[in-house]
């Protein structure tokens, strides 16, 4: 079984994120969404939120779990049994952090990172700029998967 993990605060869990994983799960057998838990990053949703986000989005998808996690994604990926770390690209600034990442998490254990431009239609759309936009009381819901409402 291919088993890749899809590592990220998620805060919110946005548009780009459930196109990742849809277009992953051509290339994988099962995803695991892990929500990973930095002491240090302030975040607008609770954990238990952001598991609940995720949930709704792939409420009928079997393939696709999701986990909380609170240590190195490489371990995580290692304590799950994937071969496999999924990330989106949004911007060409995004590579190079991505790429370093991904060679250190290789050289460690042999895990391959798979990357996945965004779609065009969705590459403006960024957590942080979800959050910024519900701070001034626009509507975020384009920017949500289909069935998750905030």
């Amino acid at each position: 079984m291919k088993r890749a993990i899809f590592p990220g605060s998620f805060d919110p869990f946005t548009i780009g994120h459930f196109s990742i994983v849809q277009r992953g799960l051509q290339l994988f057998d099962e995803i695991i969404i892990g929500i990973g838990v930095n002491q240090n990053k302030k975040t607008l949703f609770s954990t238990d939120q952001r598991l609940e986000m995720i949930r709704q989005a792939f409420a009928n998808e079997p393939r696709v779990k999701v986990q909380v996690y609170n240590s190195l994604t490489v371990d995580f990926a290692q304590q799950v049994d994937a071969g496999y770390i999924l990330r989106g690209l949004r911007t060409v600034a995004d590579f190079e952090y991505e790429r370093s990442i991904a060679d250190a998490n290789n050289k460690l254990t042999g895990i391959e990172t798979v990357i996945l431009f965004t779609e065009a239609q969705y590459a403006f759309i960024s957590s942080t700029t979800v959050r910024d936009l519900i701070a001034y009381g626009k509507s975020i819901q384009a920017m949500l998967p289909p069935n998750v409402h905030i």
